[in-house]
């Protein structure tokens, strides 16, 4: 709809089997899923990822994304190594899917920007080999790269057109940034956004991944989003990523059901 394919992120309906929740987007209209690599493995484990690209594929779907690789960024350099290991298999593994974009997350542990940018590039170069773009992923609680700007900072130091970001409403004002921060972003720097409201209270500054709730149930301005995301030229995926528990113990249809009408009313 209006040019934002409309995904959903498993993570929304948890604890739902992975092949339920893929069946559930296909139902309610989704045009994506964005499924998590240990929900990947384990079907691996009991069948092939080609079986799981056709099931997806059979429901209507695409993959938007893959989350994520970690490690890639460790300041010990045998952690790190093994790290770039796994993120090998992981990226193999969003490539069988036929996915275009793994996500990449930020270390726990403050970090050098120049280290990142170094090892940003060698993810990027390693995505290369697999047909996978890393999105480097800002997370609003962590000590280092909290801030849209912190993450569009790397990716750009690197040189590399395919380095990329992920965005997402939660992060933005949880590292104390604002919604205007979107305007920075130029054509191709945003691989997918993840959206979601927050609470009036706690503050966005103390809040949690478990206080986002469904889109017109919190109190960020959605609509200038949208229009900030427009204007920058961004016409990919809108995923829609909670991780409320309270969400959990409902209906996990009906969830997303709900969800999918408030982005299909914010879209009109």
């Amino acid at each position: 709809m209006d040019g934002f394919p409309l995904c959903l992120n498993t993570s929304t309906i948890q604890p739902t089997p992975l092949l339920e929740k893929i069946h559930i987007a296909g139902r309610l209209g989704y045009d994506a899923i964005e499924p998590w690599i240990g929900e990947i493995d384990a079907f691996a484990e009991r069948g092939s990822l080609g079986e799981l690209r056709r099931i997806i594929t059979d429901a209507g779907l695409h993959v938007a994304s893959v989350i994520a690789v970690e490690g890639w960024l460790d300041s010990d350099p045998s952690r790190r190594t093994a790290a770039l290991d796994e993120c090998r298999r992981r990226m193999d593994s969003a490539a069988a899917l036929g996915c275009p974009f793994l996500v990449a997350t930020p270390p726990d542990q403050p970090v050098e920007t120049d280290r990142a940018v170094d090892a940003y590039a060698r993810l990027l170069d390693l995505g290369r080999h697999h047909s996978i773009r890393p999105a480097l992923e800002f997370l609003g609680f962590a000590p280092s790269i909290k801030t849209l700007d912190s993450a569009l900072a790397i990716a750009r130091a690197t040189g590399n057109p395919d380095a990329c970001v992920v965005a997402d409403v939660f992060h933005l004002l949880r590292g104390g940034g604002s919604l205007d921060d979107l305007l920075q972003l130029k054509p191709g720097e945003l691989a997918i956004f993840h959206i979601n409201d927050l609470p009036a209270s706690p503050p966005f500054l103390d809040q949690s991944d478990s206080d986002r709730v469904l889109p017109g149930d919190g109190v960020v301005d959605l609509p200038r989003v949208i229009s900030h995301l427009r204007t920058v030229g961004y016409n990919g995926p809108l995923s829609l990523e909670l991780f409320n528990k309270e969400l959990w113990k409902q209906p996990p249809e009906d969830v997303a059901r709900r969800g999918l009408e408030r982005l299909q009313k914010l879209l009109d």
